[in-house]
């Protein structure tokens, strides 16, 4: 039967790839990717002669129809990205969908990840781990989703670019300027660099050029201490009291303060906004 084959790719060194990623890659009818241009230097390098044919963010629709007429002619479809795995941070999910809808089968073929590769290297806690992808561009929602999941004991995995690396690292600074984190780039290449530290500590070294604004970033944020929460410091407060620190200490709008008081408490902010509104 038509099989669409999801086939994980060197994130960098040419070398880390399957023995089955390059015979399914031989062997299919067409091989799907980002930008041909990328692909045709991996399929070079290995002696695969297999036709490409673009599909990413702006063409898949289109590209996504073809491939299903394609696989109505018995025809084997290969999905790569421009680097690592398929469907991850990259269109394909829907087309994953539809080829299942249209009675197909989806077959992965595992390979590299940025984000999994950083973590291993990084020296942070991995025993649980959230992936955040590509953060909002704007500063305000960037830290809304910063704020979100930073209280949580998960290490953190984002993606970013060379050119925002920078407001990102002040974005989490702003919610923990202590907080413990790693950065990763050129992963698997010859330059490859991942630097543990405190936000303060890589912060200055992307300043100062230790670390150069080239290349994709995998940034790792270290979660709380789960452990250490039950000697939080408003422990032995009500939630009114609870939520009237934040407004009266720290300044914050009785809004954003219930909000931080349900994080806080891993509470449902719903059962705070009530419980502080009913003893006002």
């Amino acid at each position: 039967m038509s099989t669409l084959h999801l086939v994980g790719t060197p994130i960098g060194n040419l070398e880390d790839i399957t023995y089955r990623a390059v015979r399914i890659l031989k062997e299919s009818d067409y091989i799907f990717c980002e930008d041909t241009r990328v692909t045709s230097k991996l399929c070079q390098h290995y002696e695969i002669h297999t036709p490409l044919k673009s599909y990413h963010e702006h063409n898949k629709d289109k590209a996504s129809e073809q491939i299903i007429d394609y696989m109505e002619d018995d025809k084997q479809i290969a999905l790569v990205s421009d680097a690592g795995c398929p469907c991850i941070s990259d269109p394909g999910y829907e087309l994953v969908n539809q080829v299942r809808e249209a009675g197909f089968l989806v077959e992965t073929i595992p390979g590299p990840n940025a984000a999994i590769t950083a973590l291993m290297t990084s020296g942070l806690p991995s025993y649980k781990f959230v992936f955040l992808g590509f953060l909002p561009r704007q500063a305000k929602d960037k830290h809304e989703v910063l704020d979100k999941w930073m209280h949580r004991e998960s290490t953190m995995m984002i993606y970013e670019s060379p050119y925002r690396v920078k407001q990102t690292l002040k974005a989490i600074s702003e919610i923990d300027s202590e907080r413990k984190i790693a950065i990763g780039r050129e992963l698997t290449k010859k330059f490859e660099q991942v630097e543990t530290g405190s936000v303060e500590t890589i912060e200055n070294m992307l300043e100062d050029d230790s670390i150069p604004q080239k290349g994709e970033f995998v940034i790792l944020i270290e979660g709380i201490d789960e452990s250490s929460q039950t000697e939080q410091w408003w422990k032995e407060m009500d939630l009114k009291e609870h939520v009237d620190s934040y407004i009266n200490e720290q300044d914050m709008r009785s809004k954003d303060a219930i909000k931080q008081v349900a994080l806080d408490r891993n509470m449902k902010k719903r059962d705070v906004y009530e419980a502080f509104h009913i003893d006002n």
